[in-house]
């Protein structure tokens, strides 16, 4: 399976620190110290999960008319019924593919590329599209002191073929995925009830110490089926959940600045879009033939996946 094409969307206002001093209290020096978060991504008014999917697949350079398979992932939707698939067929007038939506909190973006290995694999499609979308701030409560200030909103595309192809940027060589609700707290440590709290982390330590424990071993598992070592991995993107996690990763690991990719300070945790978001926003400087890059994944309620890519 090949990377053809990748691209973002990120909205233009960022939200700074000091907004949340007089919503929940906490001070620009105490988020910056506890997330390594500056500034996040909200979304304008009139904008939500799908317009910004449409965005984010406009920006592509590649013709996605001929697509036979559109997988959005989203924990976010702006409709359940009306997904973000359909919308994005219409949108760009898709006609003849299958429009599949999934959720698997902040690990989507993963299990939407697995869905498309398993689509070709079976021969059911060769071309695809992805997209990982969120819309946190739409969900989340700010004047909330555990997480209100951790959301960014964003979108990426991804654009993949069974077979290798003159657009082709990198090979995927290997997909893992795992669930893992029977771990700590489980579908306890995030959730999203729309009619009630909204989108909520009461249990921060306990996501912290799985997220840094199973992205860990996401990756190595990767690794250790494409007979690689740490070392041989030129970057890592982390899923950008909190800088402490992505910073505990990399010591575990063995990496120095510059080989962990991140995008944190600048947009907050843009759910499952973030690795997708930074792999596009790092792309030229990272692109080099046989450059190998490694993203792996944690999402609420456990899930855990890594993808490796080696650049052509």
């Amino acid at each position: 399976m090949f990377l053809d094409d990748i691209a973002h969307y990120v909205p233009a206002e960022a939200v700074p620190n000091s907004y949340f001093a007089t919503v929940n209290g906490l001070s620009d020096e105490w988020i910056n110290t506890r997330t390594g978060i500056k500034t996040r991504s909200r979304a304008a008014v009139g904008e939500n999960t799908n317009t910004m999917a449409i965005e984010a697949v406009r920006r592509l350079h590649t013709d996605v008319t001929d697509v036979d398979l559109i997988v959005a992932a989203s924990y976010t939707p702006h409709d359940t019924v009306a997904t973000i698939a359909h919308v994005v067929q219409r949108e760009f007038s898709i006609e003849n593919a299958a429009a599949v939506f999934i959720s698997s909190a902040c690990s989507s973006l993963i299990n939407a590329i697995e869905i498309v290995e398993g689509y070709f694999a079976m021969g059911k499609a060769s071309k695809a599209l992805v997209i990982a979308a969120e819309h946190n701030w739409a969900f989340s409560n700010e004047s909330d002191e555990k997480s209100g200030h951790l959301w960014g909103d964003g979108a990426s595309a991804l654009v993949l073929s069974k077979n290798k192809n003159a657009a082709s940027k990198a090979e995927i060589l290997d997909i893992y995925t795992r669930g893992l609700a029977h771990v700590g707290q489980g579908p306890e440590g995030v959730y999203l009830t729309p009619h009630k709290e909204g989108l909520m982390m009461p249990n921060g330590r306990d996501v912290f110490i799985n997220a840094i424990t199973y992205m860990e071993e996401a990756l190595f598992t990767v690794l250790d089926r494409n007979q690689l070592t740490s070392d041989e991995l030129d970057y890592v993107i982390p899923h950008q959940a909190n800088q402490r996690i992505i910073n505990n990763l990399a010591n575990r690991m063995n990496k120095v600045n510059g080989t962990i990719l991140s995008n944190i300070d600048r947009l907050g945790n843009t759910g499952c879009a973030s690795t997708a978001i930074c792999l596009s926003e790092n792309l030229e400087t990272i692109y080099k033939p046989g450059v190998t890059v490694g993203l792996t994944v944690f999402g609420g309620g456990y899930s855990s996946g890594a993808l490796l890519l080696k650049f052509l």
